[in-house]
C-alpha cells in the first residue's frame, strides 16, 4: 500500500523536573494516498455511486467504515472537499424504521451533535443518511433517503501513527 506522510508533529514530553531540562518527542503519523487528514483520522471521499450497504463494503475493504461525525468542526472539514451537486453517504442508519438513529461505529447517537437539514428526518421508510447541499437555503446538511439508492460516499479511519 502506498502511504503519503501528511503530517508531522512535535509534541512537547513530560519534564524532567530534577534535571531542568524538556524532552521533545517526534509524533509522525499519515494518512493513506488520497486520503485527506484531519485531527487523528483520515477521510475519502468516494467518487463511486452505490448503495448504503455497497458503499460500507467499500470502506471496509480499505480497512475503514462510512464517516461518523462528532462535532461541527468534522463536518465543516469534511464538505470542503465535497461537490455540491453530489451526496454522500455516512455511517448514520435507522435499520428498524422507529427513528433509533445508529452510527456504525456505535458511537451514542447525541440529537445535539447533529446537522440535519430543516424537516429532516422526515420518512421512517428512509433509514439511511446523506451529507448533501441545499440550493434552497445554501447550506450543507443531513438527510434521510432510502438505502438501496446510488450516493457517492465518505470513509473515515483512524491515522497511522509511526
Amino acid at each position: 500500500t502506498l502511504w503519503a506522510w501528511w503530517h508531522a508533529s512535535v509534541i512537547p514530553a513530560a519534564r524532567e523536573a530534577e534535571a531542568g531540562v524538556s524532552q521533545v518527542q517526534e509524533n509522525w503519523s499519515c494518512c493513506p494516498t488520497f486520503w485527506r487528514p484531519f485531527q487523528s483520522s483520515c477521510y475519502f471521499i468516494s467518487t463511486t455511486m452505490q448503495s448504503w450497504t455497497e458503499s460500507q463494503k467499500n470502506c471496509s475493504i480499505m480497512e475503514a467504515e462510512l464517516t461518523v461525525i462528532n462535532t461541527k468542526e468534522e463536518q465543516n472539514f469534511i464538505i470542503q472537499h465535497l461537490n455540491k451537486d453530489s451526496a454522500y453517504y455516512m455511517g448514520l442508519t435507522d435499520p428498524e424504521g422507529h427513528r433509533h438513529w445508529q452510527w456504525i461505529d456505535q458511537t451514542p447517537y447525541n440529537r445535539s451533535a447533529t446537522f440535519w437539514h430543516a424537516g429532516e428526518p422526515n420518512n421512517p421508510d428512509e433509514r439511511c443518511v446523506i451529507v448533501n447541499f441545499r440550493s434552497s437555503t445554501e447550506k450543507w446538511g443531513w438527510n434521510d433517503i432510502h438505502c438501496h439508492l446510488p450516493q457517492k460516499a465518505i470513509c473515515k479511519m483512524m491515522k497511522i501513527y509511526l
